[in-house]
This record gives C-alpha cells, sequence and structure tokens, in this order.
C-alpha cells in the first residue's frame, strides 16, 4: 500500500509541528503525497470559542505557506491544500460559499459539534468530562439520544455537500459506551453510507484515535466499513496526524480492516499529469491496499 495523508494539522490551528517538518517527515517515509487540512475558521460565524481552529485573519497566510511548501517540495513530494471544514446546521459547513469560493484543492468535512435542544454545544471527541457534561445537559443522559443526533448530523451534512472526503465517520466512539447499535442508529448509519455512495464521496479511513488516543481501532471500524463497501464508498487512509511522527502510524492495521470489509482498492492523492506543482490538477487514484 502506498502512504499518503490528507488529514494533517500544523501549528496553524492544533497541531504541533510546521508544514516544513511535515513536508520533510513524510519525504523520509517516502509518502506519495501529502495534503494540509487546517481546521477551518469557526468563531465569526458561530461564537463559539475555540482554541484549535485557523483564525480568520490567519487563513491567508496559511494557504500561502502550504502552496509555497508544494513549490519548495516539487518533484521529491507531492503536497496538497486543503480544509478540514466543520458542519452545524444552520451555522457553518463544507457548502458555504466562501469556503467553496477558496483556491483549496480538497475540503474535509467533518462533524465535532453538536447542539443539543437543551445546554451548551459541545464537541464529541472533546475530553470525557466535556462529553459527559453535554450528554447529561443536552441530551437528560440518554446517549441513544446523542448518538442519533451526530449520526443525523452527518446525514445532514453529506446532503449539503461541498466536500471531497467525510472526516472520521465514527468519530463519537471516542467518548461514548462501546455498545451494539440499535435498529434507529442502524437505520442512520445505512443512510449515511447510502448519501455517501450516490453523491460519491470518499470516507476516511482514520488511524488517528489510535495513535492519539488508544482506540484499538480506526474511524470507521469493521462493521461500517463493511456497509460503506456494500454501497460502493471510495475510502482513503489517513493519520489525522497533529505531529510529524504521526504520518503513517497504524497504517498496517487499516490496511487488515480494509481487506477484511471487503476493499482491494483505496484512494490516494495524485498529481501525474499536472503541467506544474503550481497549478496542480489534485485527482485521488486507486492504489491496491495490499
Amino acid at each position: 500500500m502506498k502512504y499518503a495523508c490528507l488529514h494533517t494539522h500544523t501549528v496553524f490551528c492544533d497541531g504541533h509541528d510546521d508544514i516544513e517538518t511535515f513536508c520533510r517527515v513524510a519525504g523520509d517515509r517516502n509518502f506519495a503525497a501529502l495534503g494540509f487540512s487546517a481546521h477551518a475558521p469557526i468563531r465569526r460565524k458561530t461564537g463559539f470559542a475555540s482554541d484549535w481552529h485557523l483564525e480568520e485573519d490567519r487563513l491567508g497566510e496559511y494557504m500561502d505557506a502550504v502552496r509555497a511548501a508544494r513549490r519548495r517540495w516539487e518533484g521529491k513530494l507531492a503536497v496538497f491544500l486543503g480544509l478540514e471544514v466543520d458542519y452545524v446546521e444552520g451555522l457553518v459547513g463544507p457548502a458555504d460559499r466562501d469556503i467553496r469560493e477558496l483556491d483549496l484543492d480538497y475540503r474535509i468535512g467533518s462533524v465535532h459539534y453538536l447542539v443539543p435542544p437543551a445546554g451548551e454545544p459541545f464537541t464529541v471527541d472533546g475530553s470525557p468530562a466535556e462529553y459527559a457534561r453535554g450528554l447529561a445537559e443536552g441530551f437528560g443522559g440518554d446517549e441513544d439520544a446523542l448518538a442519533a443526533a451526530y449520526w443525523g448530523a452527518v446525514c445532514a451534512m453529506i446532503r449539503a455537500g461541498g466536500f471531497d472526503i467525510l472526516g472520521h465517520i465514527d468519530l463519537i466512539k471516542k467518548n461514548a459506551r462501546p455498545r451494539e447499535p440499535g435498529a434507529r442508529l442502524l437505520r442512520l448509519i445505512d443512510e449515511a453510507a447510502d448519501l455517501l455512495g450516490r453523491a460519491g464521496i470518499v470516507a476516511e479511513v482514520n488511524t488517528g484515535g489510535m495513535i492519539r488516543y488508544g482506540i484499538p481501532e480506526p474511524y470507521p471500524g469493521l462493521s461500517i466499513l463493511r456497509t460503506l463497501k456494500a454501497r460502493g464508498v471510495p475510502v482513503t487512509v489517513t493519520a489525522d496526524a497533529h505531529r510529524a511522527e504521526h504520518l503513517g502510524g497504524h497504517y498496517e492495521t487499516a490496511r487488515d480492516i480494509l481487506l477484511e470489509a471487503g476493499y482491494d482498492h483505496a484512494l490516494i492523492p495524485s498529481a501525474s499529469g499536472c503541467s506544474s506543482m503550481a497549478a496542480c490538477c489534485f485527482k485521488l487514484v486507486q492504489h491496491p491496499v495490499r
């Protein structure tokens, strides 16, 4: 399996290494490509306080820095410019005009936040204490209702569109109590897979939870991957890297789970056929998983 990563966070948001360090490590590890996906600005649209999103006044600086790295690494490493864009219904999403008008190679759409019927907005992958507070105050302790709200938001984001890759589809499992999903959740998971298949959106197999939190499987796990495979949803493997050393982490486990789920190919980014990396024609191409 060729290695690449389109889900990468640097010091421009909540990562710990700079762009050049990531490129150097990716080059040393013979990566086919590296994409940067800073958390898109969110504060002005939502009013949410955040110390892990790119600030609005640094968006241009971030984009220029990635493009400069593309020029420096031309002929050695394909470098791509992206954003990871949060979806909060009615407030922010990848389909927003300001996001669509940015000159990006790709966009990752992700659901981190829930806005419950009662209580304050919270992130499903925050600290266990934040999750427990959101569950208690926002959903009266009903974890099935919380999970349904999460999967409902994922489906709504897919319907709205505006992105190329769906980020960590089952991110909720980072804090949720492990259990078999009931009929309601299974219907929502199936709906998300159906929507992805019809839209042609790529699902990432994200090893970031394994790398940073000791979660025993990637996002998503085997059961959901089988559902995605049955709906013809293409996949790409990412590390959700917040440090350069994370690149390629647990990719062998991702490969094994993909094979068990029935996938024999995954997508990797390619710039082949471009006249130059300064005017890159980003595309995803099939590559054998084995």
